[in-house]
């Protein structure tokens, strides 16, 4: 039995609504996490994807800013856990559960600060921010529930990985790539027995990005990428992984988001 999971920074849901629309009659995932939609949960726009057989939702939004979504095919439970990463309101976290496979999966949902320009807390509260919000993520195990797996995904803003950008060196000193931000997040992956699900499929040697910035005059030449959006499961699950997508092409859509679909597939 198949399963699909994506993940997608869609940086304003409303406003590239035909882009997940495409994305979700196109390549059909199972389930579809949206990060940064930017919407108030009274606004969200349900009806085009229930139309398209999404029929369950789950949202975590806020006006104008940040906002995680979860869009299923397949029924949500416990659709309550949303919590308040570093106690300031912001939304950017939502978990459910759902069945599939024989299996009972928990579903974390995350969009993790992008932490400002300057990597120096003392005179960023923005980076502050970041590194208080990976720390609470330490909290979170992949076996912490009994009989049930863990999958999570999201836009967590950090490359951890040499080849995860452009130019390792060039970028140790950027925010996404500084030795303290990658020390959090392997220390999130190593500590929780997360799997780096992109990295199983994708050889640690080789380049793999999942976002190309605006200010790029031709990102597609240019191709200065970082890894920041990423899917972990618990190793039971990780054992079921076929494949994963990342859509490149997705950067190149009309009003594109800066960063691209990834789907993981299962077979349960």
């Amino acid at each position: 039995m198949s399963l699909s999971i994506a993940t997608w920074n869609i940086n304003s849901v409303r406003l590239r609504m035909p882009l997940v629309e495409h994305l979700l009659t196109t390549w059909a995932p199972d389930i579809l996490c949206l990060q940064e939609t930017k919407v108030e949960n009274s606004l969200f726009p349900l009806s085009p994807l229930k139309a398209l057989g999404y029929e369950h939702i789950a949202i975590h939004g806020q006006k104008g800013y940040h906002g995680v979504a979860t869009i299923s095919r397949l029924p949500l439970h416990d659709l309550s856990d949303r919590r308040d990463y570093c106690g300031i309101g912001d939304a950017r976290h939502l978990s459910v559960v759902f069945e599939k496979g024989g299996k009972t999966i928990r579903l974390h949902n995350f969009y993790v600060p992008a932490g400002g320009d300057e990597p120096n807390r003392e005179i960023n509260r923005k980076f502050g921010h970041k590194l208080d919000f990976l720390d609470e993520m330490k909290m979170l195990h992949a076996e912490s529930e009994a009989g049930l797996s863990s999958i999570l995904v999201g836009d967590l803003n950090v490359a951890p990985l040499e080849h995860d950008v452009w130019s390792h060196k060039q970028m140790l000193k950027v925010i996404s790539h500084t030795p303290v931000e990658t020390e959090a997040l392997t220390a999130i992956l190593s500590d929780g027995a997360w799997v780096d699900l992109l990295r199983q499929h994708v050889p640690a040697a080789e380049k793999l990005y999942t976002w190309w910035s605006y200010r790029s005059k031709d990102w597609q030449a240019a191709d200065r990428g970082r890894r920041l959006d990423h899917i972990w499961s618990s190793g039971d699950l990780a054992a079921h992984l076929t494949h994963v997508d990342v859509l490149k092409e997705a950067r190149g859509w009309e009003r594109p988001s800066d960063h691209v679909p990834v789907i993981a597939h299962f077979d349960l």
